[in-house]
């Protein structure tokens, strides 16, 4: 299932980023764009709501979508690696590529397999901002709203990761930063998900989705797709290092093992350079003529 109109230009913007070697820069041509005040008024209410008994009622609604969704979405992805993860039993940071809306919908159905309830999802506060159906699920889902204020870090963010980590649930952070649309390849991270795993002393569950093209036409633009999850090993703190040391130790070794899954996925060696193929499912002009 797609989401959003024509992409041509959502490539385009992916190709001029990849040949800059702008890997983590936001490409999508829809999303909100707000000022600073309106930001705030966003994540404030979404903080004064999220205590109420109205948030409680529509967050187990939105769950309940949520859950049919995954398994609808997912009735064909595969899940790779499980016994990767049987010795975690507590919480934990989950780290994939981001490569659509609903892309968390094949982590949330590893992480059922896995034994975990709930998913939590750390989300940009502009999302915040979306309308319908996908609005309410942003608002009142398992959503972390990330605002990038040492402030709100500091007072509300870090906290509420510490909380749910507590509780002994997982929180999905993706570390590419932006979603490059339907793009195969793992991007370099950025250090946020493996400096929360590092200060709470929670593991890393490291995953890396394959996308399969299938033969049949989604719509103009795009073949159908499945996707296939894979649970790699699980990366931890070392105790005798500080959180620094960790995350960035952390980081390079979840980037190492999505290059690797990556490669033995499609057989091939990770560049950056662009091709039409890097798009799962595109139809393009210039693939047909090869």
């Amino acid at each position: 299932m797609l989401i959003g109109g024509n992409k041509e230009k959502v490539i385009a913007r992916m190709r001029t980023a990849t040949e800059r070697g702008d890997l983590n820069c936001k490409v999508e041509t829809d999303d909100p764009v707000l000022s600073g005040e309106e930001r705030e008024a966003l994540v404030r209410h979404y903080l004064d709501n999220y205590k109420t008994f109205g948030y409680r009622f529509c967050n187990v609604c939105a769950r309940a979508l949520t859950d049919t969704a995954t398994r609808w979405l997912n009735r064909n992805t595969g899940i790779e690696g499980l016994e990767n993860i049987k010795d975690i039993h507590g919480g934990a940071i989950v780290t994939s590529n981001h490569f659509s809306p609903l892309d968390n919908t094949a982590v949330r159905k590893a992480m059922n397999q896995a034994g975990y309830r709930r998913l939590f999802i750390v989300s940009q506060e502009t999302n915040l901002a979306m309308k319908g159906w996908i609005g309410f699920l942003m608002n009142h889902e398992d959503i972390i709203p990330l605002v990038n204020h040492s402030e709100y870090l500091h007072k509300y963010f870090g906290p509420m990761i510490r909380e749910r980590l507590r509780c002994g649930d997982v929180i999905l952070i993706y570390p590419e930063q932006e979603m490059w649309f339907h793009y195969r390849k793992p991007r370099p991270p950025r250090r946020g998900a493996y400096y929360y795993a590092a200060v709470n002393h929670v593991p890393i569950i490291s995953c890396f989705v394959e996308i399969r093209d299938l033969p049949k036409k989604e719509n103009d633009e795009f073949y159908k797709t499945r996707y296939v999850m894979h649970i790699l090993k699980p990366i931890y703190p070392d105790p005798a290092k500080n959180d620094r040391e960790n995350s960035q130790e952390m980081m390079w070794k979840d980037y190492q093992q999505k290059v690797a899954a990556y490669e033995q996925a499609y057989g091939e060696t990770l560049t950056y350079d662009f091709k039409t193929d890097d798009i799962a499912g595109w139809i393009s002009s210039e693939r047909d003529a090869r």
